[in-house]
């Protein structure tokens, strides 16, 4: 058995390979990856983009200030850009939308 197992002596110069951590700061990145996901869906409370289940209605707004309605109905998602057009028809008022401070859109129906 001895003679498969090759030990270096101690005065020998042992050959390391310098690409051998690489492999672990790629597996250090993947985890870094996976708990920065976790959090994100947790503080931003956005688990129902990925439950099936669920109806979820987003209003984006771009750095040009055009915003788009991305509504997510089951696992069908939909997005809408809006176009600041008017239109004119028969309808009635269905209730008030009001911007806060912070940027929140809060509907109250009449």
């Amino acid at each position: 058995m001895a003679r498969f197992l090759h030990l270096p002596l101690p005065d020998e110069a042992v050959d390391e390979d310098p690409l051998a951590g690489v492999a672990n700061l790629f597996d250090v990145a993947v985890v870094f990856i996976v708990g920065l996901m976790i959090t994100l869906f947790s503080v931003y409370r956005i688990g129902d983009l990925v439950d099936p289940n669920s109806d979820v209605t987003l209003v984006k707004t771009n750095a040009d200030g055009i915003q788009e309605i991305i509504v997510k109905e089951g696992t069908e998602i939909t997005a809408y850009e809006l176009t600041g057009e008017t239109t004119e028809g028969d309808g009635e008022r269905l209730g008030t939308a009001y911007r806060l401070a912070d940027g929140q859109i809060i509907y109250v129906p009449d």
